[in-house]
């Protein structure tokens, strides 16, 4: 039988993560957190901004730039919302400022939210024009940056276990 190699391992981790009982988010009724029930909605709304820049650039109909101002709008005000519990939760739970995910996931996020209110300020007024080329690609470097994010976040959720257990004793 042969042995493999030590090979570095190519995501973080703490043998004691998976040993501990978790950390509960600080953002949460009866147990239940916010911030992963709040991200959909940002993810859903900007990722079908994507899809509707698409419609327009292939169709030229109007009806896809209108959707997209819409899509756009609704994903930064939501984002925001997510992001405010989000920011809670990283300010509030120690585990997760000591874990490069926690800032990858962050940062990701920030970048992502300024590039939509970006997306959002240029197609305001304007939102037939502001989508080929721009829009369109602000929307891809939006989604890629949320798909990224994405992974970051359940990098914590899943392999350092915050925010995974109702009540209990929480990491400060």
């Amino acid at each position: 039988m042969t042995q493999t190699p030590n090979l570095p391992p190519i995501i973080e981790s703490d043998e004691t993560d998976y040993r501990d009982s978790g950390v509960t988010s600080t953002v949460a009724i009866a147990g239940h957190p916010f911030h992963p029930l709040l991200v959909t909605f940002p993810i859903a709304l900007l990722v079908s901004a994507l899809g509707t820049d698409l419609g327009y650039w292939l169709t030229n109909d109007t009806f896809w730039a209108r959707a997209s101002l819409w899509l756009v709008g609704a994903g930064l005000v939501s984002g925001m919302l997510a992001a405010l519990t989000g920011m809670l939760d990283f300010l509030r739970i120690e585990r997760v400022r000591k874990r490069t995910a926690g800032w990858a996931h962050m940062a990701l996020n920030v970048a992502a939210l300024t590039l939509t209110l970006i997306n959002f300020i240029l197609r305001y007024g304007n939102y037939v024009d502001a989508v080929l080329p721009t829009g369109l690609i602000l929307s891809m470097i939006v989604s890629t940056l949320l798909s990224l994010s994405g992974w970051y976040g359940a990098e914590l959720v899943y392999r350092h276990k915050v925010a995974v257990i109702g009540y209990g004793d929480r990491d400060r």
